[in-house]
């Protein structure tokens, strides 16, 4: 049901938004739109080996003297729990802060809040018709051993291959060698390969553009890979190249709350996009039907035969394709 931006301004699209992230209640309440195919969340194994659901790396709280600050795989399975509000209430729960993105360290509120969870609790408590993207976590900047990334990835297995039943689910990451040793390890279920999509740049070369992605992708026999809308809006023919290599294309970010911008990514061919804003943008899904296309995205034109949903006319969205590349490019 979306991210919590803590610190966004009260005009934003996407704010601290109803439903604390990543717990069962807003699992439940995604699972009530129908065109909700699967959940996104991100999983990290504690120091004893149970794999929990939480985004950030480090985790903090307000304590006597100031704010404590752990990193979330080096707690205990019950410290982990006893951040935020408790199942119990007979136990005290730490108040949960987080750092937004210039710095600050802020009250991490939501309208409606919930536990943290495991990925078992997930498993037995969500919808079984929803299926589940679960993202791998691994800290940017950590060099990980081999072996500390396959107990990480055989203790997720083991929750998956006891509570998955046939329930859809994929595995996706930012690590590319937690990937290849994903697929080594299990054949069961599809990986993807996460990517920024050279928006922003990092040591490894393989996460540095969509080239290298779809690159990693068939080098290490992957399913697809997860992009940040804007390398696809960057490259679209980089939509053309995965489909020719049999490869799935999945896209995130800020953009794909704006219904528009998802649309042309449907009318290019994307798979599947991730939101936040899951009502907005699913009511409007529900609305597309894909048109017959008689030249490809990439050209000048588009053939909208039969299309019910016609948010653009054929040059219009020739004229959005050639431009859209250049917008992205500009500072914001």
């Amino acid at each position: 049901m979306g991210m919590n931006a803590v610190g966004a301004p009260p005009e934003a699209r996407v704010g601290a938004v109803r439903e604390r992230e990543n717990t069962l209640l807003s699992f439940g309440r995604a699972a009530a739109h129908a065109a909700v195919a699967f959940v996104e969340f991100d999983v990290q194994v504690t120091k004893d080996g149970c794999p929990i659901i939480f985004h950030d790396d480090f985790i903090l709280t307000q304590e006597i003297g100031g704010v404590n600050e752990k990193r979330v795989t080096d707690l205990l399975l019950e410290e982990f729990l006893s951040y935020g509000p408790q199942k119990n209430s007979r136990k005290i729960s730490k108040p949960l802060l987080r750092r937004n993105k210039d710095g600050r360290i802020l009250n991490w509120s939501a309208k409606e809040d919930d536990s943290l969870c495991t990925l078992q609790e997930v498993f037995e408590h969500v919808s079984p018709r929803l299926g589940f993207n679960i993202e791998l976590k691994f800290d940017d900047d950590i060099i990980y051993e081999r072996s500390q990334l396959d107990r990480a990835l055989q203790a997720v297995l083991q929750v998956v291959f006891q509570y998955a039943s046939n329930r859809p689910i994929f595995f996706s990451t930012f690590h590319p060698d937690a990937a290849r040793i994903m697929r080594k390890l299990q054949s069961s279920y599809p990986v993807l390969f996460l990517t920024e999509g050279g928006t922003a740049q990092y040591n490894d070369s393989r996460r540095n553009s969509l080239d290298e992605a779809i690159r990693v992708c068939l080098e290490y026999d992957l399913h697809g890979l997860v992009s940040e809308v804007r390398g696809v809006f960057r490259s679209p023919s980089a939509v053309l190249r995965a489909k020719e290599s049999n490869l799935a294309l999945l896209t995130y970010g800020q953009l794909n709350n704006v219904w528009e911008a998802v649309y042309i990514q449907y009318l290019m061919g994307v798979n599947g996009v991730i939101v936040d804003l899951v009502e907005e943008i699913s009511n409007a899904v529900s609305d597309f039907s894909k048109p017959v296309l008689n030249q490809s995205m990439l050209g000048s034109g588009v053939n909208l035969v039969g299309a019910k949903h016609q948010a653009f006319s054929e040059q219009q969205l020739g004229f959005l394709l050639r431009l859209i590349p250049e917008l992205i490019q500009q500072p914001h």
